[in-house]
């Protein structure tokens, strides 16, 4: 087996076993639950539903200590030789290589109009777009629309489970966790041969992605660490709040009106 092949063998066998090693070693560090006489108590850690608290610290303190030292001083070196414009173009194309995932996933949430028009973005943007860096299909009258797995698992029926902060991928939980290896199978990527210039491209646009998304959140992430008493608890409200809003999204994204060109002409 070659290099490249032995490389992205192991990266397929790292993203199966990653939800499962994590849900595993949470378990191995549960949140006492109070006793169920202590309504009050009881009913505040069902709704916080994050029994692997301890855990899940322990790994927002290495993330942090991560983020604090090397992802953010990267990003921001990178905003200070990027402008805007650039750092979009950069988002076009990582999300661009993500189409592909979105079309399947709205096929199995039962939404063919929305897998259509993902699929038709992926076509454009790779042909005319240069690789997506430029997303040409939203002047078509083809608009971005976000899913994944976790959302299809969501719209299939199954919770959300408990909240998991998982080491260097951050927030999640144990319905999106599975996100992870299903992303990673359902790139462009995965169907051509194993090479390793491949390999290489795959590292470099995976790091890519993590810097530029980090840029867009310096602020943001600054102003919670700052401000809030808890930066763990406020993370993971807004995670949940988020994800929330997204399967909503999904739910309601099929309703909308179609572009123009999509419509029968009217007798």
């Amino acid at each position: 087996m070659s290099k490249s092949g032995r490389g992205r063998f192991g990266a397929r066998k790292m993203m199966l076993v990653v939800p499962g090693v994590v849900l595993m070693t949470g378990l191995s560090a549960c949140a006492s639950a109070p006793p169920k006489t202590d309504v009050a108590d009881y009913q505040a850690y069902e709704a916080v539903n994050d029994p692997l608290e301890p855990t899940n610290r322990e790994f927002y303190k290495v993330n942090d200590t991560l983020d604090t030292y090397v992802m953010k001083p990267v990003a921001e070196g990178y905003v200070d030789v990027t402008n805007q414009t650039i750092r979009n173009h950069v988002g076009d194309f990582v999300s661009n290589i993500g189409e592909p995932a979105r079309t399947v996933n709205f096929i199995l949430e039962g939404m063919p109009r929305d897998a259509c028009v993902s699929l038709m973005r992926f076509i454009v943007n790779s042909s005319f777009g240069i690789g997506g860096i430029f997303d040409l299909a939203k002047h078509m009258h083809l608009p971005e629309t976000d899913t994944d797995f976790g959302i299809t698992l969501a719209i299939w029926g199954l919770p959300a489970g408990p909240y998991l902060y998982l080491p260097v991928f951050g927030p999640s939980g144990a319905r999106d966790v599975w996100n992870l290896p299903y992303e990673y199978f359902a790139t462009p990527m995965e169907l051509a041969p194993a090479s390793a210039a491949l390999s290489d491209f795959g590292y470099a646009e995976t790091g890519l992605h993590l810097i530029n998304t980090r840029a867009e959140l310096l602020d943001t992430i600054d102003q919670i660490k700052a401000t809030a008493l808890d930066p763990y608890a406020t993370f993971r409200s807004l995670y949940r709040q988020s994800r929330a809003s997204e399967v909503v999204q999904v739910y309601e994204a099929e309703g909308r009106t179609p572009p123009t060109w999509a419509m029968p002409p009217s007798n």
